[in-house]
């Protein structure tokens, strides 16, 4: 991922006292540290919860009495080269510093990256904090060491300049909300100038909700089930590491092989109102799992998020009671009756 330009600009904030900008005059030079840097802050972004969305239109904007994002406009002066990447990041810089005298009593780093990756550009933005730490110095003697805490990022962001440009997509604007607190998230929502324009959580849940209708539907055996739900469940999380979305044709093709759009079809016919790409929230994910059991002759499998609703499990007893009956179970019931 070849870095196009990458700066450092340091917030200091003490208890009370108003936080305090000490910017970088110059754009960082290239080093393996500053690639290793990179590498890291994107793993550790990329694991983070965070909100997808868009630049707010500057139109509806007006019409709403709200503000049109002062990134974005910014942004657009840098990449038509009326503006440089120091004073672009420095104007961003002081308008967080402004944020966090109200929500945080910290001092934190914010790093500032343009990297180009195959034929995509994008802008990353983090606040890091930092951490004790020690080192070996050339002595060999163990010396503290300042070092950024790459899992503690209070605020981030990532921006697909290419995707931004083409106008053909609500989701190119990805920013975290997991620290600080709502007022901060919403704050820094506000600073971007971000409009949320998918509900990554919801969506991953309706996913899920779809593939456990369609294993039921297709009325596979459990060792079928099991490998479907691992095949979701690995590309998925696959693509949340490399910050990507869920491509439903793609997911479709490698849930079945010989009928690569068997899954694809049955979203569509059931209109369950998904996006063709899908943000994929890793916690959601990391949630479902299928419970499967044989004995006596009895096979049982069902999906865990079901567990509690149509599905309850009485400890005390050892009985599991279905709610909701399979209708081809159901029928075959009746039938036997």
């Amino acid at each position: 991922m070849p870095i196009l330009n990458a700066i450092v600009h340091r917030i200091e904030k003490s208890g009370n006292a108003p936080a305090r900008l000490v910017p970088s005059m110059g754009p960082l030079p290239a080093s393996d540290a500053l690639e290793g840097l990179q590498e890291g802050l994107t793993r550790a972004f990329h694991a983070k919860s965070k909100a997808w969305g868009h630049f707010a239109d500057p139109e509806n904007a007006a019409q709403h009495g709200e503000t049109s994002s002062p990134l974005a406009a910014a942004l657009g002066e840098y990449l038509s080269e009326q503006r440089d990447f120091v004073a672009l990041t420095r104007d961003l810089a002081e308008r967080l510093a402004t944020l966090l005298d109200a929500h945080l009593s910290v001092s934190g780093d914010l790093i500032c990256l343009d990297i180009r990756h195959g034929d995509a550009r994008f802008l990353t933005l983090a606040l890091l904090h930092h951490r004790d730490g020690f080192a070996v110095d050339e002595a060999l003697q163990v010396v503290p060491a300042n070092q950024l805490n790459l899992t503690q990022m209070s605020l981030a962001a990532r921006l697909d300049i290419t995707q931004w440009q083409a106008g053909d997509s609500r989701q190119y604007l990805s920013w975290t909300r997991d620290r600080g607190g709502k007022k901060l998230a919403e704050g820094f929502a506000a600073l971007l100038g971000a409009v949320e324009g998918v509900d990554a959580s919801g969506e991953t849940r309706t996913l899920l909700k779809a593939f456990s209708d369609y294993v039921e539907s297709e009325e596979l055996g459990e060792e079928s089930s099991r490998e479907k739900t691992e095949t979701l469940i690995d590309y998925a999380s696959d693509q949340a590491s490399r910050g990507e979305p869920i491509t439903l044709e793609a997911l479709s093709g490698l849930l079945d092989e010989q009928e690569p759009r068997a899954f694809f079809d049955h979203i569509r016919n059931a209109d369950y109102g998904l996006s063709p790409e899908i943000p994929p929230d890793r916690k959601t994910l990391n949630q479902f799992k299928r419970f499967t059991g044989r004995a006596g002759g009895v096979s049982i499998s069902f999906d865990s998020h079901l567990l509690g609703s149509s599905v309850e499990y009485d400890e005390s007893t050892d009985r599991l009671i279905i709610k909701q009956v399979p209708k081809q179970l159901k029928e075959q019931l009746k039938r036997q009756a």
